[in-house]
């Protein structure tokens, strides 16, 4: 086993060394070197997240990094894979890990106890998720990534928290009871949880069998969905993202893509090249949720005056054009869908590091000003120079405007930036699939389009209700910690569309690999194993 191999292990055992380590030095929120010490480690996950992404992106590199721990063979044992795919979840989790952490540092870590532990004990739930190669692990690391995820909601306390909290914990019981139930079926119809010799096994299986088995496959598919957010199992999510703490929120922005990342990879090692009923059946199934899903994000979005709730109905809209990607089934639709998941994640974390900028410079009472004005006030009624509206900007709102536009940009779709190429490349190679369009073709591109143009309505409308409003007397001040954070991630959505073309071509090559079982299959289990 070569020593890239053993990069596999590093984004699960760095956050997994910085909880143990603040368990160790106890609760001590007014120590600074608390805080640096954190902070240090979220650095070191994203630098290893970037030398495993780096040395699998390299030309000539192997498809897949695989790591038996307790060096038992493999499918007997536990092991990790890390192919392009994973390699890219970590990456855009690491990255928005310390975004997010350096934002909490400022000041939300005071608001309760044992914040830096549970953040990271989240941090490697989600990378231990994208990394594992059994589905009982997945399980594992799921439930360490909820448990965790349990006592972020909680983080700072208030009725409206709580509230959430135990609808999330309910909701997510009963999704890890239909998980088990899933594992448990599949198990006793392949005699084995590793994903690479269930895609070997699953063609072989007939007859009753296969009946269990595509049940099986059937309960697990709900529990990835209610993770996902796929309507009508995502009731949960708006209230429990709108409610945590911003640095938990945006942390959370990553979660329903742990569930859209299972399915995409049980669907292409699987079902994918299978021309059963029961394959045409599931993708039938994620087109309808897929397209219920984006609609009922694009009128949630614009139901909102909040600009945490919108973040949420955006995660919504982006979790139903994931899912619209993953049931069209073809490699460039998917590799434009992995551009679009990596930019939506990043924008959505930033947009709920914003809205807490934006309240403790400008009040809730304050932001809705401008509305008010407009709707109550009389016609003929001036307004003296002190309450004019938008008064000279000064620097700091002119960021934090500029931030905002980005992020309404890249979450709409409209060029030049990335959310539009994304788009752009999911739309444009679905209409080259095949000899001419089909029914599902068009809904794909018209919820798309349509979505899209709903959710621009929704951030224009929130833009003005925030900033066309009288500023506060005085100069804004804004802390370094909090605004540098938001900047990076919403530079990366930039640098990511003057980028585009290398990025893509990574892409597309992850797609094709994906769309190829064979390959992941053969990197896997032994030779003689491989199908």
């Amino acid at each position: 086993m070569g020593e890239m191999n053993h990069i596999a292990i590093l984004p699960i055992l760095v956050p997994m060394m910085a909880a143990i380590a603040n368990l160790i030095l106890g609760d001590q929120r007014s120590s600074k070197r608390i805080v640096g010490l954190n902070i240090a480690f979220s650095i070191i996950l994203l630098a290893s997240a970037v030398l495993l992404f780096v040395t699998l992106a390299q030309p000539g590199a192997t498809a897949a990094a695989v790591y038996p721990l307790g060096n038992w063979p493999v499918p007997f044992g536990i092991v990790l894979v890390a192919d392009r795919l994973a390699a890219l979840m970590v990456l855009t989790t690491s990255i928005l890990a310390l975004a997010a952490l350096i934002f909490a540092s400022a000041r939300w870590y005071r608001n309760g106890t044992n914040f830096f532990p549970l953040f990271h004990a989240l941090t490697m739930g989600l990378n231990g998720a994208f990394l594992t190669g059994d589905l009982f692990n997945l399980f594992v690391f799921f439930e360490l990534l909820l448990a965790a995820s349990y006592g972020l909601v909680l983080h700072g306390g208030g009725r409206n928290r709580v509230r959430s909290a135990l609808h999330y914990i309910a909701i997510n019981l009963v999704a890890s009871f239909l998980f088990l139930i899933g594992v448990a079926l599949i198990y006793g119809t392949t005699g084995t949880l590793n994903m690479a010799d269930i895609a070997r096994v699953a063609p072989t299986i007939t007859g009753e069998n296969r009946g269990l088995f595509e049940a099986g496959a059937a309960v697990l598919g709900v529990a990835f969905l209610i993770k996902a957010g796929a309507w009508p199992l995502h009731f949960w999510l708006p209230n429990t993202y709108s409610s945590a703490a911003p640095p938990a929120a945006a942390l959370f922005a990553v979660m329903t893509k742990v569930g859209f990342y299972a399915i995409l990879r049980l669907w292409t090692l699987v079902f994918a090249n299978e021309a059963g009923e029961g394959a045409t059946f599931a993708q039938n199934v994620l087109l309808v949720l897929g397209l219920a899903t984006v609609a009922y994000g694009s009128i949630g979005a614009l139901s909102c005056k909040a600009l945490d709730r919108l973040a949420s109905y955006l995660i919504l809209v982006s979790a139903g054009t994931l899912l619209l990607a993953v049931a069209f089934n073809a490699p460039g639709v998917t590799a434009g869908a992995l551009y679009y998941l990596v930019v939506a994640t990043l924008a959505a974390g930033a947009l709920f590091l914003l809205k807490d900028v934006i309240d403790q410079i400008l009040p809730a009472e304050a932001q809705i000003l401008a509305v008010s004005l407009e709707i109550y006030g009389d016609e003929d009624e001036e307004l003296d120079e002190d309450e004019e509206v938008s008064p000279v900007t000064p620097t700091a709102a002119t960021l934090i405007s500029w931030c905002f536009a980005i992020a309404a940009l890249v979450m709409a779709g409209l060029p030049p930036l990335s959310g539009f190429l994304a788009k752009f490349v999911m739309i444009s190679s679905a209409l080259a699939v095949g000899d001419a369009p089909t029914a599902a073709t068009w809904w794909f591109t018209g919820a798309i389009i349509v979505s899209g143009l709903f959710v621009l309505v929704a951030m224009v409308r929130n833009g003005i209700n925030i900033f066309w409003t009288s500023l506060p007397d005085g100069a804004l001040r804004i802390r370094p910690m909090e605004m540098a954070p938001i900047v990076v991630l919403l530079a990366l959505c930039v640098l990511m569309s003057v980028a585009a073309g290398p990025i893509l071509e990574f892409l597309t090559d992850t797609a094709a690999f994906i769309h190829t079982p064979g390959g992941y299959v053969g990197a896997v289990l032994p030779p003689g194993a491989a199908p």
